[in-house]
């Protein structure tokens, strides 16, 4: 049977997020703050809109947020009209946005204090993971509400874990930015490296892609990145800031992330070459000595 959803914020990734509960017969009202976007999520699934998020998360069992950080988080959440004002004991409120542990643990003791249940449960598999309803999902909360909500999640994920306390969730998504980020660099100068040597690069990850080299980038990277095409995922921009919380994360619990510091840097570069809205895999541009010409308009909310 159906429940009645509320989802706030249709980002690159929320957009589908929200369309793939619709789908699983949930009641969903959204709320977006570009109203046209809201207005186009309606024409495509159905559900309805609202004018605040307060309104959307009004009667819903389960309120589901995903933003572009910790601002708006705090704004869509703990503003006066914010989701959790609308919110009644004994609901639950799930956070897909990928933002600071800190964040969570402040938003975790709001709503215990209002009776409802949180969780921090950052996504990772992109745009394309969204569409197709295969995300990875890392909770941080009660199990109780994990419980509660993983019939729902199950809609658009095909993996969704509980890995601790609140706050867990986002750790593991700052584990998964810096993975990410090193084999991002690494690809990008495997490719480097091969044109510079003559070689031919498609065959190249054409074979290695079958041994011991091969990742999720590679397989759905290499191909856009060797025709220089830098527009079909997450954003510099955004991977700056998740990178951002990681190494500060880090400071506090003594990790050490040269890596990730240096490719953090790295982007910096790609930046000031004006490739803010570009995707991650334009590392290979800085090591092609290739400028990057003009600038695409900020991808919204999301995570990758």
């Amino acid at each position: 049977m159906g429940q009645r959803v509320a989802f706030v914020g249709l980002g690159v990734m929320g957009y589908p997020i929200a369309g793939h509960l619709m789908r699983a017969g949930h009641e969903v009202t959204v709320f977006n703050r570009t109203l046209a976007r809201a207005d186009e999520w309606v024409m495509q699934y159905g559900g309805r809109a609202v004018p605040t998020p307060a309104e959307a998360a009004s009667g819903a069992e389960f309120v589901f947020c995903c933003v572009g950080n910790d601002e708006q988080l705090a704004q869509v959440v703990l503003s006066p009209d914010g989701g959790l004002a609308g919110m009644t004991p004994g609901s639950v409120l799930v956070d897909h946005t990928t933002s600071s542990a800190l964040i969570a643990r402040e938003l975790y003791k709001r709503a215990l204090a209002r009776g409802v249940g949180f969780l921090d449960a950052p996504v990772s598999g992109g745009r394309e993971g969204a569409e197709q309803g295969v995300l990875s999902v890392m909770a941080g909360g009660r199990h109780e509400d994990f419980e509660r909500v993983a019939p729902l999640v199950g809609s658009y994920s095909r993996c969704a874990r509980l890995l601790g306390p609140t706050g867990s969730g986002q750790l593991a998504k700052m584990v998964n930015q810096i993975c990410l980020a090193g084999v991002i660099e690494g690809l990008a100068e495997g490719l480097h490296f091969a044109e510079q040597a003559g070689l031919d690069p498609k065959a190249v990850v054409e074979v290695i892609s079958q041994g011991a080299a091969q990742s999720w980038q590679m397989d759905h990277r290499s191909a856009t990145m060797i025709a220089g095409q830098f527009e079909h995922g997450f954003a510099v921009d955004l991977m700056r800031k998740d990178l951002a919380l990681a190494l500060d994360e880090a400071r506090h619990n003594g990790a050490k992330l040269p890596l990730a510091a240096l490719v953090d840097q790295l982007y910096a570069e790609v930046q000031a070459l004006g490739g803010n809205a570009w995707d991650t895999s334009s590392l290979l541009l800085r090591l092609r000595g290739q400028p990057i010409i003009g600038s695409r308009p900020q991808f919204t909310s999301d995570s990758s």
